[in-house]
């Protein structure tokens, strides 16, 4: 049974910055915390087909691949060549203008987790809400990316750094 893992947060960017980013498919690594490089991987960055491998800095690896994009909306990608205990995965990021200076972004997922029953109770007591984490780091990643030009790296910048793009 499939399992929706969502998160929404508001920054102080233009969502055409975030677009920007977000476009930039090889470009990943520059924005989310855990992924250390993050090389295309049959040379298209951009538009559906692109494939990008993710390389995280424990070792582990994903490889992705667009399979929808809303130009200046939303990215939707199918993980393919994991190590997770995944049956199907399917995530997107999307970004919604608030205001001219302002946007929405919100990255979901949804997945199955191998393993039946247990599976499915391993995926909604663990993996969710691990997600849900993961998922608020990249999108203030992304906000700070989209904002400064600068990269993240293995670590957020400190919350006086992100102070810029995250409301009070």
């Amino acid at each position: 049974m499939a399992q929706h893992v969502e998160n929404t947060s508001r920054f102080n960017v233009p969502a055409n910055k975030v677009w920007n980013a977000l476009n930039d498919f090889g470009a990943v690594a520059n924005f989310a915390p855990a992924i250390e490089t993050s090389p295309l991987t049959n040379g298209q960055n951009s538009g559906i087909g692109a494939k990008r491998s993710c390389n995280f800095y424990d070792g582990t690896k994903i490889v992705e691949e667009i399979i929808e994009l809303k130009e200046g909306e939303s990215v939707t990608v199918v993980l393919t060549d994991h190590t997770m205990p995944l049956n199907s995965a399917i995530a997107t990021m999307k970004v919604v203008p608030v205001t001219a200076n302002s946007c929405d972004i919100t990255i979901s997922m949804d997945f199955v987790v191998k393993g039946g029953p247990f599976g499915w109770l391993l995926g909604f007591v663990m993996m969710a809400p691990f997600m849900k984490s993961v998922f608020k780091k990249t999108s203030q990643g992304l906000a700070y990316y989209s904002a400064t030009g600068k990269a993240v790296g293995k670590e957020l910048p400190t919350k006086e750094e992100l102070a810029s793009v995250v409301p009070a």
